[in-house]
C-alpha cells in the first residue's frame, strides 16, 4: 500500500522521543534492509508482506516519528501496531484520525487532535479495520 503512517508519541500535547532501544527490539527480527543507523528499514513479516520505515535519530532530539510506506495488509500490520505499542505511540495516519490504544492517551494528544481519536485494541485486525474505516 502506497500510504504514510506516523507513530508518534505525545505528552501533554508535544511530541517527544521514542524510545530507541525499544524501537530495535521491536524491528530487529524483521529488518531486511537498512538498519537505524541508516534511518531507513524495510522489514519482512512472517508471510511475506512488507513495509518501509523512515526512523531519523535528530542529535539530542532523538527520534521523533517513525513513518510506515508501502506496508502490506496482514502479517505487517501486526507488526506494526506492536511497535506502536512497544514505543507507546499513536498511530496518525497521513490523512485520517489518530489511532490510540488507551482511552487516558487521548489526554496527551494536542487539543485539536483529541476529540477526532479512535481508540483500538492493538491487533492487526482493528489497525487494519480503522484504515479501511477513512
Amino acid at each position: 500500500m502506497s500510504y504514510s503512517i506516523y507513530l508518534l508519541r505525545f505528552v501533554e500535547g508535544e511530541v517527544v522521543a521514542l524510545d530507541i532501544e525499544r524501537f530495535r527490539q521491536a524491528t530487529a527480527p524483521y529488518v531486511v534492509e537498512g538498519s537505524q543507523e541508516e534511518d531507513f528499514s524495510q522489514l519482512r513479516a512472517e508471510d511475506g508482506g512488507e513495509a518501509d520505515l523512515y526512523h531519523a535519530i535528530r542529535g539530542e532530539e532523538g527520534m521523533s516519528c517513525v513513518t510506515a510506506t508501502h506496508f502490506a495488509r496482514g502479517a505487517m500490520s501486526g507488526v506494526i501496531v506492536r511497535l506502536a505499542a512497544a514505543l507507546g505511540a499513536s498511530i496518525v495516519p497521513q490523512d485520517g484520525d489518530p489511532l490510540i490504544f488507551h482511552e487516558n492517551d487521548r489526554l496527551h494528544l494536542p487539543a485539536d487532535l483529541q476529540w477526532r481519536a479512535l481508540v483500538v485494541i492493538p491487533t492487526a485486525e482493528a489497525f487494519e479495520a480503522a484504515l479501511g474505516a477513512l
